[in-house]
């Protein structure tokens, strides 16, 4: 879990997913002279912002926006058809809203991800989105380099929350309380060290330096963490470790 500074005043919060996907030994060996484009589908309602968002997007070289939907029907079709690597959803549309398109995308298209730019930050819909799949929640009053940052993100597997999306999210976590699984497994006392230093947002690496182990080492200590939870990522583990009393909220602040 990582609070990114975007500039003196405005905050992402993104969640390193390094872990999961292994990205230690990919970024080392990748061959950094071929440019992996990013495919995009812009999902919104208003012809207006698709036009915007399309004008901004197409100015990164390594973006490709490879079509556009006015609704969430259209939006499941195109992603069947054009596989992307992120869609841009809006929440509020006519027909299908953003969040049954992407309950719907997600469930046949697990790799793709969805991050959400709306207008909108109500408990609700931020809430209902997240539950629904999607990676990340922008609003749209967010600055063109967020947004570019945020795609990029989402497409490496991360993600990415507004700062007052990402303050309702853990606001909600922290105070509810959660009584062991009937299955669960204690973490041992090098799991909890390395669970605990992951929720500032470290790297395998970081925490391999902290704990004077290699990065493999930690790796091999996130999988067992997730297994023993049965989470599939920093986030949730993180944050099932606040409802425990095992990591302090203060340490994501």
């Amino acid at each position: 879990m990582k609070i990114i500074l975007i500039h003196n005043q405005q905050h992402l919060y993104t969640e390193t997913m390094e872990d999961n996907l292994n990205l230690d030994s990919t970024l080392e060996n990748a061959n950094t002279s071929i440019v992996q484009k990013v495919g995009i589908l812009l999902v919104d309602d208003h012809p207006i912002v698709r036009k915007g968002t399309r004008e901004l997007l197409e100015g990164e070289a390594d973006f490709n926006v490879l079509g556009e939907a006015a609704d969430g029907l259209e939006a499941i079709a195109l992603s069947a058809k054009l596989n992307p690597n992120v869609i841009l959803m809006d929440v509020s549309m006519p027909g299908m809203n953003g969040i049954e398109a992407t309950k719907r995308i997600k469930a046949a298209q697990s790799s793709v991800g969805v991050l959400v730019l709306t207008s909108y930050d109500d408990d609700a819909y931020v809430f209902a989105l997240l539950e629904a799949g999607a990676a990340g929640y922008l609003l749209k009053n967010a600055r063109d380099e967020e947004i570019i940052s945020a795609v990029r993100a989402v497409a490496a597997g991360e993600s990415v929350l507004h700062p007052s999306v990402a303050k309702k999210v853990l606001g909600r976590f922290a105070l509810q309380s959660q009584p062991p699984a009937p299955q669960e497994e204690e973490l041992s006392p090098r799991e909890l060290e390395v669970l605990n230093i992951a929720a500032t947002g470290s790297t395998n690496k970081e925490i391999a330096r902290d704990l004077d182990i290699s990065p493999r080492t930690v790796q091999v200590h996130l999988a067992n963490i997730f297994s023993k939870l049965g989470v599939g990522s920093r986030t949730e583990a993180v944050l099932y470790g606040i409802r425990r009393g095992w990591i302090d909220p203060k340490t994501l602040e």
